[in-house]
C-alpha cells in the first residue's frame, strides 16, 4: 500500500514539473496535496470505523446480558478506540507521503503524543468502568474504591505527561523521574489535599467509619443527611433539605462527626426529651387525690402495692401521722412518674428491651425536669416524630390530673394580672 502511495506522489510531482513548475515547487505542492489527501482518507477511516461499531458492534453489546460492556459503552471506550484508526493510518503512511525529514518528524511526534493521550483516555475509561461495576455490589458501600481509582488516574496522567515531555525534549523518562526529587516538596504542596484525602479515604473505608447511604451529621460543614459519594478529596452529603454539602475527606478523620448507622441497624430510635414541672405544684398526695388517681387503670396495681408497702413501713417504725413529713408518703410527682412508666410500657410502638427510663434531672430555675428516655420501634423519621409528639401531647394534657403544673415563663396575661393587682 505504501508503494502505491509513494508512486502516486511521484507521478503527481512529475505532472506538476511537466506543467512548468520548478522541481522544488512541484515537490512542495505535490507532497502538501498528498498530505491533505492522507488526512481526508484518515478521517474517512475514522468515520467508517465508528459507523461499523455503532451499527454492528454496539447493538450487540446492548443486547447482551453482560453489564460490564454496557459500562464500557457508557464511558465511551469504543469511541476512543475508534480515534486510533485515523492516527494509525497517518502514522503508517506519512513516510510515503512526505519526504521532507523535518515535516515527517514533526507530524510523527504529534501523532505519538496523540497516541499517548488517547491511550490514557482509554485506560481511564476502563478504570471508570471497573469502579462503576464494583459500585453495583452491596459491599462497595462499606468499602468504596473511588478514591483509589482517582489516585490511579492522577498517576496515569503524571506518567503520560512525563512520557510526552521526555519525547519532546529527547530525554529518557527515568532521568525525568529522578529529577522530580528536586521538586518533590512543591509536588507534595500541590497534591496535599489529594494525599490527605487518600489517607482519609483508606481510614474511613478500612475502619468502616463511613459508607455510602449512611446518615451523618457534621454541623461544622452544615452537613446533616445521606452520604452520596466518597471520592479522593471530598465526601458529598445530600442534606434533608435536598441541598448538597461537600466535606473534605480528611476532615472526617481529623474532626468528629455523628454517624446514625448504629441507630438504623438497631431498629430503634431514641426519644430523649424532658418536660419541666413547676416545683410549687409538687406535694404529698391527699386521700382525695389518691382516690381520684386510683380510677386510672394503669395506676391501680401500683397504688395498691405502694399503699401496702408504705403502711407496713410506717407501722414498723411507729411514725406519727399528725405530721406529713413523718414516715413515708406518696407524692404527686412520684405517682406521675409511675404513671408515665406504665403508660409507655403499654404503648406497642416503644421498645421494652432497649434503654427505658423515666427520670428526674437536676432541678433548676425553670422547674424540675422529668425526662423520657426510651426508644421507638421505628427508625423512619416521620413516624418517629409522630410517636414522640403523640407521647408528649398526652403527657402535657395528663399533668393537671396529678395536681401538677408545667413550668413556663410568665405569660402576657400573668403580667397584666400582676399590674392590675399592684394598682
Amino acid at each position: 500500500m505504501g508503494e502505491y502511495i509513494r508512486y502516486g506522489t511521484n507521478r503527481f510531482i512529475e505532472v506538476l514539473t511537466n506543467s512548468g513548475l520548478s522541481d522544488s515547487a512541484a515537490k512542495w505542492i505535490g507532497e502538501f496535496f498528498m498530505l491533505i489527501l492522507l488526512i481526508i482518507v484518515s478521517y474517512l477511516g475514522y468515520v467508517i470505523a465508528w459507523r461499523l461499531m455503532r451499527k454492528i458492534f454496539i447493538p450487540l453489546i446492548k443486547r447482551s446480558k453482560n453489564q460490564f460492556d454496557d459500562l464500557l459503552l457508557k464511558h465511551k471506550f469504543f469511541r476512543k478506540l475508534s480515534y486510533l484508526v485515523p492516527a494509525l493510518i497517518m502514522y503508517y503512511f506519512i513516510d510515503d507521503t512526505i519526504t521532507i525529514p523535518v515535516f515527517t518528524s514533526f507530524i510523527k511526534t504529534i501523532l505519538e503524543v496523540f497516541f499517548i493521550f488517547n491511550a490514557i483516555l482509554i485506560i481511564n475509561s476502563i478504570l471508570s468502568t471497573i469502579n462503576d461495576f464494583y459500585d453495583r455490589y452491596e459491599f462497595s458501600k462499606d468499602h468504596p474504591l473511588k478514591g483509589v481509582f482517582q489516585v490511579l488516574e492522577i498517576i496515569l496522567y503524571i506518567f503520560g505527561g512525563l512520557v510526552v515531555i521526555g519525547m519532546l525534549i529527547d530525554r529518557d523518562i527515568s532521568s525525568l523521574i529522578f529529577s522530580l526529587g528536586a521538586v518533590s516538596a512543591i509536588l507534595l504542596l500541590i497534591f496535599k489535599d489529594p494525599i490527605l484525602g487518600l489517607v482519609g479515604g483508606f481510614q474511613l473505608s478500612f475502619n468502616k467509619m463511613l459508607s455510602i447511604g449512611d446518615w451523618i451529621s457534621m454541623p461544622k460543614f452544615g452537613a446533616d443527611g445521606i452520604v452520596l459519594e466518597i471520592n479522593l478529596t471530598t465526601v458529598k452529603v445530600q442534606n434533608w433539605d435536598k441541598t448538597i454539602s461537600t466535606i473534605p475527606t480528611y476532615n472526617l478523620i481529623s474532626d468528629s462527626f455523628q454517624n446514625w448507622r448504629g441507630m438504623e441497624e438497631s431498629g430503634g430510635r431514641r426519644v430523649k426529651r424532658s418536660i419541666n414541672i413547676d416545683m410549687d405544684s409538687i406535694c404529698f398526695c391527699s386521700d382525695e387525690l389518691l382516690e381520684k388517681l386510683s380510677k386510672i387503670s394503669v395506676l391501680k396495681h401500683y397504688l395498691n402495692e405502694k399503699k401496702d408497702e408504705l403502711e407496713k413501713y410506717n407501722h414498723e417504725f411507729n411514725t406519727d401521722p399528725s405530721s406529713l413529713v413523718n414516715g413515708r408518703r406518696q407524692t404527686n410527682i412520684g405517682v406521675f412518674r409511675a404513671y408515665l412508666e406504665s403508660y409507655l410500657k403499654n404503648r406497642k410502638d416503644i421498645h421494652k428491651n432497649m434503654t427505658f427510663l423515666v427520670r428526674q434531672l437536676q432541678p433548676h430555675e425553670k422547674g424540675l425536669p422529668i425526662e423520657i428516655y426510651v426508644f421507638t420501634k421505628t427508625i423512619e423519621w416521620a413516624k418517629y416524630e409522630s410517636i414522640q409528639s403523640d407521647i408528649f401531647d398526652h403527657i402535657i394534657a395528663a399533668i393537671p390530673e396529678f395536681g401538677l403544673k408545667v413550668y413556663q415563663f410568665p405569660k402576657s396575661s400573668d403580667i397584666t394580672t400582676l399590674l392590675e393587682n399592684a394598682n
